[in-house]
């Protein structure tokens, strides 16, 4: 992996956030783990830092996960980064929606770290 891959988490919930991150820490290649508490500074920190993976809380204050990804769709320059939402909400009709506003995969809470692991492994083509 270049040394400059990043990896953007985008969550209100200081526990999910924290999870994340050290699932993520098992990742060959040792990318750079970046966060964001919040829609609109999660956002700001894709537009900013180009993270190629980022995953993604659909409810969160300022912003909702739909609001960011449909933002983040909207620019041609972040065309190529992955979106992952993550969601308490296990409705089929969320992850349509999720799915509908440029979301690559939608995973609901609890999530399995493995899992996790393993998606990203995929994404970012990590043996």
């Amino acid at each position: 992996m270049n040394e400059n891959v990043k990896i953007a988490i985008v969550d209100d919930e200081v526990h999910i956030r924290s999870l994340l991150e050290q699932t993520l820490e098992d990742l060959e290649g040792e990318p750079e783990i970046l966060t964001a508490v919040n829609g609109a500074e999660g956002l700001a920190l894709i537009e900013r830092e180009h993270p190629k993976l980022v995953f993604l809380d659909v409810m969160m204050p300022l912003m909702n996960g739909y609001e960011v990804c449909a933002a983040v769709r909207q620019n041609p320059a972040l065309s190529d980064i992955t979106i992952v939402m993550l969601t308490a909400k296990g409705q089929e009709s969320d992850r349509v929606r999720g799915l509908a506003e440029g979301a690559h995969r939608f995973v609901t809470k609890p999530f399995d770290p493995d899992e996790i692991l393993d998606l990203a492994r995929e994404i970012l083509q990590l043996p």
